[in-house]
């Protein structure tokens, strides 16, 4: 059943089949090339953006990123205004909502095709990563508006393809993939912990050509977290708090209430796998993320110093619930579920190619 044969309001059967997927929701017209798999013009194997033996593969391979960037990311994304404003006026499951056919399901789907198509950047050779990265500028084209925030006008308009929100949109993608690594990452036998400054800095250096396959200018690519530091100072005013964001400039109102209204009338229990895959990759870690995440993003969530205080100790508490997480069958069902057949291949080669090169290099990075 399509959500175009669905009537408003009414409960949405999905089948497994549904739920699995195929390859073509994650997809954009070309079977991704795994890293090192074709050859630069030059004959040497032509590894993507990042590539073996790279602190972004270090951190990005490691079964605790697979299971907890998702949560990482769309919190440190909803804290970018104008990425809201994108969301709320452009974003199809919104659209779905003010129809009353958004179900659980889409919002399933719709996460999961961005795990993928992320994926496919960071881990597939160079023309697959910029291909895609190409692809999604032409369909952020569209999505551009007059107004950020109805509560703050004089914040201006935005515009998804434009650099500024590009280079914000890599950004809340790559800082935060670092410090869940840091928060939840068991590694080196010990528990969960921060990155050297050396590390850290080496990491930021290397998503510059990530950065620039999305169009950010290259004065504005950070260097180490300095840099990253500064450019948040820099564009302080487009981070929240915010309690109108939310709220449609032409309709009045709130995204969020409208896509809550419709899924609770189209749930089925059909649903079931798809929302509890929801459920661990988004609510149950929610509060524990929030407190893996620079202070900078919890003030820019609204929170209180109280409040604060609760999420950084939530994250101490959720470890050992971190460390089930990231065990092999979870993180399995996980890259199946949420990243995509694609990426599991891509995993694959890219851990084997990354545990080569670091054997080769006879030291951890």
């Amino acid at each position: 059943m399509t959500v175009q044969e669905i009537a408003p309001g009414q409960p949405r059967v999905v089948t497994e089949e549904d739920i699995r997927g195929t390859d073509r929701r994650w997809r954009r017209g070309m079977v991704p090339v795994a890293a090192g798999d074709s050859v630069k013009d030059d004959g040497t194997p032509d590894y993507g953006l990042f590539g073996p033996g790279s602190m972004v593969w270090e951190v990005l391979l490691h079964p605790a990123t697979v299971v907890f960037h998702h949560v990482g990311q769309q919190i440190a994304q909803d804290t970018y205004l104008p990425i809201v404003a994108g969301i709320r006026d452009h974003e199809p499951i919104v659209r779905q909502a003010r129809e009353g056919v958004f179900s659980g399901f889409d919002g399933f789907e719709r996460s999961s095709r961005g795990a993928g198509i992320h994926g496919i950047m960071w881990l597939s050779d160079t023309n697959t990563a910029v291909s895609m990265a190409n692809f999604l500028h032409k369909v952020h084209q569209k999505v551009a508006g007059d107004v950020i925030d109805v509560g703050n006008p004089e914040l201006g308009g935005y515009a998804a393809a434009g650099p500024r929100e590009s280079m914000w949109a890599a950004l809340t993608e790559m800082h935060p993939m670092l410090r869940m690594y840091e928060a939840f990452a068991y590694r080196d036998g010990k528990a969960p912990h921060r990155l050297s400054d050396e590390q850290r800095d080496r990491f930021i250096r290397e998503c510059a050509p990530y950065l620039r396959a999305h169009g950010t200018p290259e004065d504005k690519i950070p260097q180490n977290m300095a840099d990253l530091k500064a450019l948040y100072a820099e564009y302080d005013q487009l981070f929240g708090p915010s309690s109108t964001v939310r709220i449609s400039p032409e309709y009045g109102y709130d995204y969020l209430e409208i896509l809550t209204e419709s899924a609770t009338k189209t749930y089925h229990p059909s649903q079931n796998p798809a929302l509890r895959m929801q459920t661990l990759l988004y609510r149950e870690p929610h509060k524990a993320a929030v407190g893996a995440l620079p202070h900078r993003a919890r003030v820019a969530l609204g929170l209180t110093p109280e409040q604060e205080e609760e999420a950084i100790a939530e994250t101490a508490r959720f470890q050992e619930r971190a460390w089930e997480m990231q065990q092999p069958e979870m993180e399995r069902e996980v890259l199946q579920m949420q990243w995509g057949p694609d990426c599991v291949r891509l995993f694959e080669s890219a851990r084997a190619l990354h545990r080569k090169a670091l054997e080769e290099q006879g030291s951890p990075l």
